[in-house]
């Protein structure tokens, strides 16, 4: 039997990628976390990026989260993916949005005055109204209508962020947005979704914004 390890990080949205296509597998994964501030040798040895996630197959070992839950879909039932290659292509370049949002955050926070705060929310804002327009014409509840997808393994983690961010601020992201805040829903409550983080979540990841020394940190303590 392939025995698989997911090689993680706490808090990376990459490594919930990888964690919630597993679990939506329903196959068995070791999951090893490491302190990527302190990043042991042995990782480094099989890291080229010097990232997470990886994924341990045996003797291999895959790398970037795209890879890894493509190579998942292609080897264990149910695909995640739709069979149409024109459907999977756009699915994938949806995951690839989901990835340009995950830069956009970063930039949020991570921004040292309120200038560059402003920016990131505006570009934050612009792709959620662009998600929105695309939902309209989708029937849920997810992202491909009833089937579960690799694009809603992709968002749920982009999502999880703002359960966070909204106990201190309340930037409007999601306001006059009905169909991404359906979507937002059902992807929380979702098993794979909800389990691809630990239940301290929330607290490591409050922890860390605060101690950016950004201008959201400002915000939060403000706020508390």
């Amino acid at each position: 039997m392939t025995h698989l390890k997911l090689v993680s990080h706490a808090l990376c949205p990459y490594v919930q990628r990888a964690a919630i296509t597993l679990t939506e597998k329903q196959v068995s994964f070791e999951r090893i976390v490491v302190d990527l501030g302190n990043k042991p040798e042995w990782f480094r040895a099989l890291s080229p990026l010097g990232k997470v996630p990886l994924l341990v197959v045996d003797d291999a070992v895959l790398f970037e989260s795209a890879a890894i839950c493509d190579y998942l879909d292609e080897t264990i039932a149910p695909r995640l993916h739709p069979a149409d290659p024109i459907r999977r292509a756009q699915h994938r370049a949806w995951i690839e949005f989901a990835s340009s949002l995950l830069n956009d955050i970063w930039g949020f926070y991570i921004a040292s005055d309120a200038a560059g705060f402003e920016r990131k929310t505006a570009d934050i804002a612009t792709k959620f109204q662009r998600l929105e327009d695309e939902l309209a014409h989708r029937e849920g509840p997810y992202f491909s209508g009833a089937d579960f997808s690799l694009v809603d393994a992709a968002f749920g983690p982009v999502f999880r962020y703002f359960d966070v961010f909204e106990q201190y601020i309340d930037p409007g992201f999601f306001d006059g947005k009905p169909n991404l805040q359906a979507w937002r829903r059902v992807l929380a409550a979702r098993t794979s979704i909800r389990e691809a983080v630990s239940p301290d979540y929330p607290k490591l990841l409050d922890i860390f914004l605060r101690n950016r020394g950004s201008y959201l940190s400002s915000l939060m303590k403000a706020a508390a």
